[in-house]
This record gives structure tokens, C-alpha cells and sequence, in this order.
């Protein structure tokens, strides 16, 4: 098999064709990663009860928070070799391959080590009620220590999405959920493991999965320019610095929405047990729908990015202008769900009836993120795919930091709307990256940036 097979060349053809094409298998992908996690909210809901909702959601943010600090610095591989790519620099694409493995294995182990020396001490931070803190520090651990696994198979999947493979990913995803749900009924429910069960369930699919996704770049490794010979295998320093100057600003922006999150979350888990059980149903829900539209956005990165590096602009912006179509048609169909199954939609995860009562304030809070979300796909894609990482750290400063955890502290605390409140901020918050990064986009500076493939 010819070397450049497995790729897909962006830089021609329909745009509106590719970008449908290659954006369902993530949307679909996407659906899965959320539905892998989403059974163990599911099955806890029904074995554990409310407390173990609440564990499930409070740890699951942390490691989320882990993951996506790695998921920055595989998005920053993504784009090297895309722009590689698009600038016809086929050869330099097992240098970046390498080096980020390496990069992301070792910043994997750091992680981990951090959370679980300091398990404890981020619970008590989080303010996880005492009816989910043991069970909270369970998934904790296990999962913490499954870091690496989590981040390896992102970073395989980056590397897949930047040769436009859209379908291993979904294949990958879809076994670590089959396993996950066969594993979650066995250790949570037959055998009565509780929260620890999900959290294992979840580590062994996720292992699983990555195991698969080796084993498939290794039978392609012709194709990825990747041989595993000891060769391969030369970690280049130039690479780790355009990986480290890239990936810093793009894990900070992933991380600190996440840690917004944790803040959120904490705020909310003052309130009482309820509200963090149904605060982590109504995000997990939320989830779903965020995560099947960012297929669109996971599309258009590398798209655009070939195209940045071909120098192939107007085709760029073409990319961004469809991404917006096809996401204000998501937005306005989950809307339209959401107001209409919400509450049905809550039931699946728990049948306890305050639950169900306070959903009803979530969903009326959360309908205002999805117009800020309906823009970032598009304007989100763009300026990832540019390579401007620093000011995608800006604008997720503004959205994390200044405007989640502010207007949530405005709304929740100082005008007293409680747990409304709360959500309200947490909801407006995008609006802080959707906003400046269109009128980035709209306005055409951008255009006289040097591309990073010139620089590779």
C-alpha cells in the first residue's frame, strides 16, 4: 500500500461533500465517547442511586480536566501534520508523530501522578458532598491511573483525523462502548461493585480501544510514514518546541474551561446533593448534544488546515462558512429536542423525583449556550486550524475563567437566582469565545499570518 493512501487531500473537490462526509463519523464517534461515559451515569443511577450520580459526575470532571490538557497537545500534533500535509511535506510527518507520542506519554504520567498524590485534597476543593465522597475518591483513583490510556488513544485518534480518517476512530470508540457496557452490568450491578465497577468498566474498554488503534497504525505504518523501527523513534527537538508552543496555549484553553467547570461545579454542590446529581445528569445530557455538533468542528480543523498549508485561503474560508451552516441546522434540532424531551431525557438517569422537579430549571439556564455554540464550530475550527493558538487561550480565558465562573458567581450568588442562576452563567459563558472569534474570522487579518507549514 502506497504511502499516502490511508490520507485524504482536502484541497480540492466539494467542500460542502467533504466536510458532510468526513463530519459523521465524528459526529457519530462523538456520540459513542459520550455514550461510553454516559452508561455509567446510567447504570450508577439505577444500582448507586443520587450519591453515586453525584461521585460519578464530580470525578469524572478531574479526569476530564487531565485528558483535556493532553487532548490540547494532540490537537497541536493534528494540526503540524495537516498543514504538513497540505504543504506536501509527507516525510516530516514521522518526525511529529513521534515526538508527540512521547510528548503526550510523558505529560500522561505527570498527570496522573498529580491526582493521585492529591485525591483528597481536590475532592475537599470540590466540595463533594459527604454522601459521594468515598465513592468519588474510588472513581478517582482508578480512572486517574488509567490517564495514560485515556490520553493515548486521543492522541492516536488526532493523528487519524489529521489524514482525514474520520471511520477508525468510530470503529475504536465503538468497541471500548460495547466493552464498557457489558463490563458496567457485570461489575456494577451482577457483582455489586458500585461506582468502583463504572469506573473499571470504563478503564478496561478505554484500554481496549487503544490497543486496537495500535494495532491498526502499526498494519498501516507504511502508509503513516510511521514504521515502528527503532529509526521511527528519534524524538526531534524541533518538533517538541512547535508541539510545546502550539499545544501550551491550546491545553490551557482545554483545561481551563474544564477547571471553570470544577468551580461550577463546587458552587453548585453548596447547594445540596440534589442539585450537583441533577448539575451532573443535565452536563452529561449536554454533552451529547455538544459533543455529535463539535463533529463538525473535529472535520473542519484538518480541512482548513491542508488548506492553510496549500496557501489555498478563500477554499479555508469556504470550509468555515459551510461548518456554520451545518451547525445552526444542529443547533436549532437539539433545541427543539431539548424543549421538548428534556425532562424525559433526565428520567433515563434517575428516578428520583427532585431530580426531575429541578431539571426543569437547568433546561430553561442551558437554552441560551446553544447559539454560542452554533458560531464556535465554525469560528472554533478556523482558528484552530490556523495554528493561532494564542488566541484561542485568550478567548478560553474569557469563556472559562472570566465569564463561566463569573457570571456564575453573579447570577448564583450576588443576585440570588441559586441553582438557576448557576446554570445561566455556566450557559452564557461561550458567547465569550463564540463572539470575538467570528469578528477574528470576519475581519481578514488572519490572512497575512505565516502558516506553520512553512516552518516544518
Amino acid at each position: 500500500m502506497g504511502k499516502t493512501s490511508l490520507s485524504k487531500n482536502f484541497t480540492e473537490g466539494n467542500i460542502f461533500r467533504q466536510l458532510l462526509l468526513f463530519s459523521l463519523p465524528f459526529m457519530a464517534s462523538n456520540a459513542l465517547q459520550v455514550l461510553y461515559s454516559t452508561i455509567d451515569m446510567i447504570i450508577v443511577g439505577e444500582y448507586v442511586g443520587t450519591p453515586g450520580l453525584s461521585a460519578v459526575s464530580q470525578s469524572s470532571l478531574i479526569v476530564n480536566f487531565a485528558a483535556m490538557v493532553c487532548l490540547g497537545f494532540s490537537n497541536a500534533g493534528q494540526v503540524l501534520i495537516s498543514q504538513a500535509l497540505g504543504a506536501g511535506k509527507k516525510k516530516e510527518m514521522s518526525g511529529i508523530i513521534c515526538t508527540l507520542f512521547a510528548f503526550i506519554s510523558a505529560l500522561a504520567v505527570v498527570l496522573t501522578a498529580i491526582i493521585l498524590s492529591l485525591t483528597n485534597p481536590i475532592l475537599n476543593v470540590m466540595k463533594v458532598p459527604v454522601e459521594s465522597y468515598d465513592m468519588a475518591k474510588d472513581y478517582l483513583i482508578i480512572c486517574g491511573a488509567g490517564l495514560i490510556i485515556t490520553a493515548g488513544y486521543n492522541m492516536v485518534s488526532a493523528v487519524l483525523r489529521s489524514m482525514g480518517d474520520g471511520k477508525r476512530p468510530l470503529l475504536f470508540i465503538a468497541i471500548a462502548s460495547a466493552v464498557n457496557l457489558v463490563l458496567d452490568i457485570l461489575f456494577t450491578g451482577i457483582l455489586g461493585w458500585g461506582v468502583a465497577g463504572a469506573a473499571w468498566a470504563t478503564i478496561i474498554g478505554q484500554a481496549v480501544s487503544f490497543i486496537f488503534s495500535l494495532f491498526y497504525l502499526y498494519k498501516k505504518r507504511e502508509a503513516f510514514g510511521f514504521n515502528f523501527s527503532r529509526e521511527s523513534f528519534v524524538i526531534k527537538g524541533k518538533y517538541i518546541g512547535m508541539i510545546a508552543g502550539l499545544g501550551t496555549p491550546m491545553a490551557i484553553q482545554s483545561g481551563f474551561i474544564n477547571l471553570s467547570m470544577l468551580v461550577v461545579n463546587a458552587l453548585i454542590n453548596d447547594v445540596g446533593v440534589v442539585a450537583s446529581a441533577t448539575f451532573g445528569v443535565g452536563v452529561r445530557i449536554d454533552d451529547i448534544v455538544n459533543k455529535i455538533s463539535q463533529g463538525i468542528q473535529y472535520a473542519a480543523v484538518p480541512m482548513i488546515s491542508q488548506n492553510i498549508g496549500a496557501k489555498k485561503n478563500n477554499r479555508a474560508k469556504e470550509v468555515v462558512h459551510k461548518a456554520l451552516i451545518f451547525s445552526v441546522a444542529l443547533t436549532i434540532f437539539f433545541m427543539i429536542l431539548y424543549i421538548t424531551l428534556g425532562k424525559q431525557l433526565f428520567m433515563i438517569f434517575s428516578d428520583d423525583p427532585l431530580v426531575h422537579e429541578m431539571s426543569s430549571e437547568f433546561i430553561r439556564a442551558i437554552l441560551w449556550m446553544f447559539p454560542a455554540f452554533a458560531v464556535m464550530r465554525g469560528s472554533g475550527a478556523f482558528v484552530q486550524g490556523i495554528g493561532n493558538a494564542k488566541l484561542s487561550m485568550i478567548l478560553a480565558l474569557l469563556d472559562g475563567v472570566v465569564l463561566r465562573i463569573g457570571l456564575s458567581w453573579l447570577f448564583g450568588i450576588y443576585l440570588g437566582f441559586g441553582f438557576y442562576g448557576f446554570v445561566l452563567g455556566y450557559g452564557l459563558a461561550p458567547y465569550g469565545y463564540a463572539i470575538p472569534s467570528i469578528i477574528y474570522f470576519m475581519a481578514g487579518k488572519w490572512e497575512k499570518r505565516r502558516a506553520l507549514a512553512e516552518d516544518i
